[in-house]
Order: structure tokens, then sequence, then C-alpha cells
């Protein structure tokens, strides 16, 4: 006779307390001991010792291993999109660098940008880019990553200047109707995307004019002292030798935005740049194509040898100048391997959270707290961001305050728009702030700059979810429907 299953049980308070409890020790542990080399492994590992602590949990609440298993692997298939972007940006930085794209974006740039002006003219151009595109990632993993490699040349900050790479990109991402989040978004509290985006603008502009207007005051305050100009001279001549310089080099990132627009998938676009800035490279690098895989003679192998490598393992060079080298020797799908450890392991514990109720067990009593507007606007806040903490994935932050806090806002007579521009605020914006969320996981990797330095100078990513729930403390910008009464979400 089959043994009946043992009942599930509700999750208790101390049941959903015990794995975030477990994340801030093991988590602040990892950071305390090892430092910024915490997310080369440690951190990792302590966000799966968190998933096997949920997962022990939802065994003890009466949930079979098979139930366990199969909302991991729900969590893994989630994040499918996000693993081959990551390998293609790897494949495309490391080959861009190998046929001159970087280099040529780089000593363009150089001769064009001010330091005075740099950090908001970097703004600027990512914020139009991901607008014109609609994907942040794709922004940052491409000109951003340039952008990053001209302020090294220039003598200014790289972590101010990947906070206004960020700042600009998910302005663009936040107000693109191409963007995949803000679609999302939309759909999740059934709004008109345009409306959506109209609603948005209340707090993404005014953000991103306080973002910009601190970084003209971070580059007047903080420019390269005069040494830093000869020094910028010899880098920009040291390129010249080693690569042909010219327009032609910029046609892959021409090819990128041209199929970003026509909506291509990202991963097909970015593969289809990298190895058309690989065949380009062959012809107008050949030197360089010669170097790197220490070729002796055969042109057609030595490409076809440095492409591969460069997408395999990205690419390397020894110029002399550390700068020159720093910026040019990186890249290749094995570089990404660590972040998508993290992001892995993340999901999977969020996912787990999310399954067995341990999210949900903790939300339901801050709704009934939040008696006022204001307090609503921060619960949702705390919720969205703090699932980028624990849940480590900005579409599980988007999602689950859109679906828990929607009759809510339907009940109170809140016009839906409020929840979609909040919700895109506080889980869209605030996802690159948290180092082993998907998304600061990846600025990290592209942009060079660990995410805790670059954290403080994401002005905008700062100031749209504090004008978002300070409008709702307020009462700002809100606005009013006939109250519903609707069941839960």
């Amino acid at each position: 006779m089959a043994t009946a299953d043992p009942p599930v049980r509700v999750p208790s308070l101390f049941d959903a307390a015990v794995p975030l409890l477990a994340l801030a020790v093991l988590i602040g542990g990892s950071i305390a001991l090892f430092g910024l080399d915490a997310l080369d492994g440690p951190i990792q590992a302590a966000l799966v010792l968190c998933a096997l602590i949920a997962a022990l949990i939802a065994l003890k609440n009466g949930h079979s291993w098979e139930a366990i298993q199969r909302a991991a692997q729900g969590a893994l298939s989630s994040v499918t999109s996000a693993i081959f972007i990551l390998l293609a940006v790897g494949a495309l930085i490391g080959i861009w660098n190998l046929s001159g794209t970087i280099p040529t974006l780089v000593y363009y740039g150089i001769q064009v940008l001010s330091p005075g002006w740099y950090y908001a003219a970097t703004a600027l151009i990512c914020g139009v880019i991901a607008m014109s595109i609609g994907s942040s990632w794709t922004t940052a993993g491409t000109i951003g990553v340039g952008l990053v490699g001209i302020a090294l040349m220039l003598g200014v900050s790289p972590a101010v200047t990947a906070g206004a790479v960020i700042s600009g990109a998910y302005l663009g991402d936040k107000l693109s109707p191409l963007s995949e989040t803000t679609i999302l978004t939309a759909q999740m509290v059934k709004v008109d995307v345009y409306e959506h985006i109209k609603r948005q603008a209340w707090t993404s502009v005014p953000a991103f004019v306080i973002a910009v207007v601190v970084f003209l005051f971070l580059g007047l305050v903080s420019g390269p002292s005069v040494n830093d100009t000869v020094a910028t001279t010899t880098e920009l001549a040291k390129l010249g030798e080693i690569y042909r310089i010219t327009p032609v080099n910029l046609v892959p990132l021409l090819l990128l935005a041209y199929l970003s627009i026509s909506k291509v998938p990202a991963t097909l676009a970015l593969m289809a740049s990298a190895l058309f800035a690989g065949i380009l490279g062959a012809f107008l690098q050949p030197e360089v194509m010669r170097d790197f895989v220490g070729g002796a003679g055969n042109v057609v192998i030595e490409s076809v040898k440095g492409i591969w490598r460069a997408m395999a393992n990205g690419f390397e060079i020894n110029s002399g100048i550390g700068e020159i080298d720093g910026l040019l020797s990186r890249g290749g799908m094995d570089s990404m391997l660590l972040t998508l450890w993290l992001i892995m392991a993340a999901v999977t514990f969020g996912a787990l959270l999310e399954e067995f109720g341990l999210i949900g067990r903790l939300v339901d009593p801050m709704i009934h707290a939040a008696k006022s507007t204001g307090r609503l606007y921060l619960t949702v806040f705390a919720s969205a961001f703090g699932l980028n903490v624990v849940a480590g994935d900005q579409y599980i932050a988007l999602v689950l305050p859109s679906r828990i806090f929607r009759a809510e806002f339907a009940r109170r007579g809140l016009a839906p728009t409020n929840l979609s521009r909040l919700a895109a605020d506080s889980g869209t914006v605030t996802s690159p702030l948290v180092p082993w969320n998907s998304c600061g996981a990846f600025m990290g990797a592209v942009l060079g700059v660990p995410t805790l330095l670059y954290l403080p100078y994401c002005v905008f990513n700062i100031a749209s979810p504090t004008l978002s729930v300070l409008y709702g403390v307020t009462g700002f910008k809100i606005e009013k429907v006939e109250p519903a009464d609707v069941p839960s979400a």
C-alpha cells in the first residue's frame, strides 16, 4: 500500500527569516574576510549554502525533494537567455579588442571628450544609446566598455565613469519602448506601455538631471593633472603603432546598433557583431592577429585561430604600457564563468524562497501594516529592493511586487500606473547596485569595476527610487481612480 505524502505546512515567520539571516551572515562574512575578492568565489559559495538552507526548510514543511529540484530547474531555465548574453558579451569584448574596434573607440574618444565634462557626457551618450536599442546590458557591454577604457587613458576615475555608464544605461532602459523590462512591467500591472513610459518620465527625467549635475560637479573638481596629458599622448601614439586606426573599425558597433534596433535577439546580435569584427580585423589588423597567436606566416590560419581564441579566452597584449595592457587584455567567454556561477546560485536561492512561500510570508504583514499611501510606497520599494538582494534577479524583483501589490493599489483607489512606475524604479533601477544580483554581477564583469566601487556613483539609480518614494509620501503626481473590490493576486 502506498504511503501518503506528508501534509505541506505553511511556513512560519521564523522559517522565512532563517534563510535571510543566513544570507546576511554569509555574505557579510565573505566580504569581511575576502574584501573585493569575495566575488571570485566566496559569495557564490555562500549563495549555494543559502539555497540549501531554503531547501531544508522546504523539506521540513513537507515539500518533496522532487519539488525542490523542479523549482531549482525552473530558476536555471529562467536565466538561460542571460547566460548566453553574458557569453556573447565576453566573446564580443575579446574580439573587439583584437580587431581594433575598442582601441579605435578609445583613440577617437580621448581626442573628443574633455576630462572636465567626461562623466556627464558618458551618462548622456549611454542614455541616448540605451533609449535607441532598449538594452542597458548591451549599452554597458559595448559603448560602456570603451568609455571606461577612455577614462583610464584620460586619468579620470573608472569607478565614477562606470556609475555614469550605468546611470545612462538604465535611463534608456526605463524610457525605451524596446526595453523588455519596460514591456514586462506594463504587462504585469496591466497598463499601456506608452502610458507607463510617460509616468516613468516623471521620476526618471528629474533623477537624470540630478545625475548629470552631480557628474558635471565631479568632473570639474577632479580633473587630471598636466602630467596625465603627457601620458595620454604617449598612450595614443602607442595605440596608433599597434593598430591601424580607421573609422572602418567602428562598423561592427554600427552593425550591433542596427541589429538591436531591428529587434534581433541580443545573443544573435552580439555574436554577429563579434564575428563580423573578427573578419574585418583579419584584413585591417593582420600584425595584431599574428602577434596574438604567435603565427608563422599563414594569414588565414592565424586569423581563424586568433578570432577563436579571443572569443573563448579573451585578448592579451604586452605593449609595455600598463594602461594599454589593462584596457585591451580582457574579454572571452571564460571571463564570464564566475559571473554565471554567481547568477545561477542567486536565482536558485530566490526561486526557492518564492516557490515555497517564504517571501510571501514576510511581505503579507508589511502590506497590512502599511496604512498610508506613503508607507505603502515604502513597502513596495523595500520589497523590490529586498528581492534584488535576496533573489539576485531583477525579473523576480520586478514581477513579484507587481503581482503582490496590484490588488492593494486597486483597493486603495491608486491608478495602476503608480505601481508600474514604482515597481520599475524600485526593482529594475536598483538591480545593478547589488554585487550578487545578475545585473550587478554583469556590470561589474563587463566594465571591469567592482560593484561596491561604482555603487556610490550610480546617481540616477539612487535618485530615481528616492523620488518615486518621495512622490508617494507627499502625494505628488499620484493618480487616483475609483477604489475597486478585487481579490489578492
